[in-house]
C-alpha cells in the first residue's frame, strides 16, 4: 500500500493542501486542493496531478463549531474514499511564526501545540490559521504525526545586527525583534540552486519572493543574512494589501488623530493598504494591468515597483553587492512587466534583461552582458515542506 504525507499551507480564510507519495525517494504529487471560505461558507476543490478536477464541493459552516473541524475531515474523508483508508502517514504544516524557540522542523504534540499558541501576539492573523488545521487533526487523529515546518526557521541564523530592533533591550528580551518570513520559499529557492547550479551557492544571492505577500532575502552560501519583513509580515516591501515599510509616526497619527483602536488600525494596516489602497481597485495585478490607464491604478503600479527597487538596496548593502536576483511567487514569476519595470530600475547596478526572454517567461532572463543574472524560478513550499516531514520521520524512527 502506497503511503503518502499531507502538506498544509494556510491562510487566514483560505487552506492550499497537496497530498503526496512518500514511499518515493523524490515524493510526488498525487493531488493538490484548495480549501476557501473557511468557518463562513466552505468550498472544497481538488485536482489531480495532470490537472484533472476530482472533488468540487461546498457547505455552510455550523453556527458555533471549530471552522477547521469540518473541512479537515473531509479532506481526510476524501483521501481515504479515493486512496484508501490508513494512506496518509503523516501531514506537515506550514507555520507562519516559530518565534525565539522554534526554528528546526518539529513534530507536534499537544505541549507544543500550546507553545505555538502562545505564539499568537506575534503573528495575530496568521498563527491561529495554521494552527486550526493543527488542532482538528489533533482531535480526530490523534496518532496521525504532524510536524511544524516554520516560515522564520530559515532566518533563524541571520547575524544579530539584522535582527536587533533599536528599542530598549527589555524589547528583545519578550521576543520583540526581526524574524523575516517566507523562509519555507527561501529554503526551496536554494535547494534548487544547490542542485542546478552547485556553482551560486557561494555567490550572492538576493530572492524575491513576489506575491500578494512580498519579500526580499538576501542569501550568502546559502544562508540567510538579511531579508525586508522583520517582526511581522507587514515590513519591509509594498503588497497586495499591506504598505510595507511604513513611518510609525503615521500609525501614531492614527491612532491619536482618527481614532483609531488597535483592531481597526489592524484591519487597515493587513487588509486596506498596499495595491489594494493606493489603487482603490484590488489587489490582484492581473485587474490592475487591465485598468492601467487610471491614474489611481498607475501610481500604484509605479510605487510597487519603486518600494521594491528601494527595498533591493538595503538588501545589497547587506550582501555587499548582487551576483544572482531571482523572482519567484505569483507575480515574480507570471508578471513580465513587473518584472521588466523592476529591472529596469536596476540598470544601474548593470542589471540588463532580455525582452523576449522576460515576455517568454524563461528560467534565465538576463542578457549575457547583465553584471546581475536574473533568474525566474517557481516557488514550491510543499517541496520543503515534505523533505522536513521525511526527515522528522526518519530521526523518530531512530529513536
Amino acid at each position: 500500500m502506497t503511503r503518502t504525507i499531507l502538506t498544509l499551507n494556510a491562510g487566514s480564510s483560505s487552506l492550499k493542501f497537496a497530498l503526496f507519495d512518500a514511499n518515493e525517494e523524490r515524493p510526488r504529487r498525487l493531488a493538490v486542493g484548495e480549501l476557501e471560505g473557511i468557518g463562513v461558507h466552505p468550498h472544497l476543490l481538488v485536482k489531480g496531478a495532470e490537472g484533472a478536477v476530482l472533488a468540487d464541493e461546498d457547505w455552510v459552516h455550523g453556527e458555533g463549531s471549530d471552522p477547521h473541524e469540518e473541512p479537515m475531515a473531509r479532506v481526510m474523508r476524501w483521501i481515504e474514499q479515493h486512496f484508501g483508508e490508513d494512506r496518509v502517514c503523516a501531514v506537515g504544516h506550514r507555520v507562519v511564526h516559530g518565534g525565539a524557540e522554534f526554528h528546526a522542523p518539529v513534530r507536534i504534540t499537544p505541549d507544543v501545540y500550546v507553545r505555538l499558541e502562545a505564539l499568537t501576539p506575534f503573528a495575530p492573523l496568521h498563527q491561529p490559521a495554521c494552527l486550526g488545521p493543527v488542532r482538528a487533526f489533533l482531535r480526530q487523529h490523534p496518532d496521525l504525526p504532524q510536524v511544524a515546518c516554520f516560515d522564520t526557521g530559515f532566518h533563524h541564523g541571520m547575524p544579530a545586527v539584522a535582527r536587533h530592533v533599536a528599542l530598549p533591550s527589555v524589547y528583545d528580551r519578550k521576543g520583540v525583534r526581526r524574524y523575516g518570513f517566507h523562509g519555507l520559499s527561501y529554503e526551496h529557492i536554494v535547494d534548487r540552486l544547490s542542485e542546478e547550479q552547485p556553482e551560486a551557492i557561494g555567490k550572492r544571492v538576493l530572492v524575491a519572493h513576489v506575491g500578494n505577500g512580498a519579500s526580499l532575502c538576501a542569501i550568502r552560501d546559502g544562508k540567510s543574512v538579511a531579508t525586508t519583513m522583520g517582526f511581522s509580515v507587514l515590513d519591509g516591501m509594498m503588497m497586495g494589501t499591506r504598505c510595507g515599510h511604513i513611518d510609525p509616526g503615521v500609525l501614531l497619527y492614527m491612532l491619536q488623530e482618527e481614532g483609531m483602536d488597535a483592531s481597526r488600525l489592524e484591519t487597515l494596516l493587513y487588509h486596506e493598504a498596499g495595491l489594494q489602497g493606493v489603487s482603490g481597485v484590488s489587489s490582484d495585478m492581473r485587474a490592475l494591468r487591465e485598468k492601467s490607464a487610471d491614474p489611481a491604478v498607475r501610481m500604484a503600479l509605479d510605487l510597487f515597483v519603486y518600494r521594491f527597487a528601494e527595498q533591493v538596496g538595503a538588501m545589497m548593502m547587506a550582501l555587499g553587492g548582487v551576483d544572482i536576483l531571482v523572482f519567484t511567487a505569483g507575480i515574480g514569476e507570471h508578471d513580465a512587466a513587473f518584472r521588466a519595470a523592476a529591472c529596469a530600475c536596476l540598470f544601474w547596478m548593470g542589471v540588463r534583461i532580455d525582452e523576449a526572454a522576460n515576455a517568454g517567461h524563461r528560467a534565465v532572463i538576463s542578457t549575457p552582458e547583465s553584471s546581475v543574472a536574473v533568474q525566474v524560478m517557481p516557488a514550491d513550499e510543499e517541496a520543503t515542506i515534505i523533505r522536513h516531514v521525511r526527515s522528522v520521520l526518519k530521526e523518530g524512527s531512530k529513536s
